[in-house]
């Protein structure tokens, strides 16, 4: 174990001669290559801090822009409702008037119709009347008229006995057969 912790002690001193001999040779560009690199980073993280502090105010700018106008769409859209329900209220009111004057119009309507039909059936009762009391009057005329004539023919009508007398008297006569009294020719 000795023997390890020695032989890394050489390698140690080694590395720091390398080191010593490196900074010799490149000891000034490499100061200054670590200064230029410094502050690059230093440059590179100011212009980083300002670009995010810039993206920030940026967004922060972007979100105010839109949350104005969401909120200036949420009160159109507010207003357009509102205008809407409105003209949705005038609309209903406008219907259900013109619905009441139809009613109101078809009621007048349906009483005319109903007071046309009673005036109707009135007028047609009285007619059938009329002509009810005229057909009894042609009637009891007519019977009046077919007694005065039956009367007449049954003043005018010979009796059928007589005539069949007289029927006989003729056919006798004709054949011969009957005798005339001689006063009565």
């Amino acid at each position: 174990m000795v023997k390890k912790t020695e032989e890394k002690q050489p390698e140690a001193a080694e590395v720091g001669n390398v080191d010593q001999i490196r900074d010799i040779i490149f000891g000034s560009q490499m100061r200054d290559y670590e200064q230029r690199f410094v502050r690059l980073e230093e440059r590179v993280l100011n212009e980083a801090d300002a670009l995010r502090s810039e993206t920030n105010n940026r967004l922060d700018a972007l979100e105010t822009y839109i949350k104005q106008e969401v909120s200036s769409l949420a009160d159109g859209i507010s207003a357009e409702r509102g205008e809407r329900e409105d003209d949705t209220r005038h609309l209903t009111s406008e219907l259900s008037k013109h619905a009441g004057d139809a009613d109101k119009r078809l009621s007048q309507l349906q009483d005319k119709l109903n007071q046309g039909q009673g005036d109707t059936r009135e007028a047609l009762l009285e007619q059938s009347k009329t002509l009810l009391a005229e057909i009894q009057n042609v009637r009891t005329s007519l019977i009046e008229q077919m007694g005065k004539n039956n009367a007449t023919l049954e003043d005018n009508k010979t009796d059928r006995k007589a005539l069949a007398d007289m029927f006989n008297e003729v056919a006798m006569r004709l054949n011969g057969d009957f005798n005339i009294p001689e006063g009565k020719k």
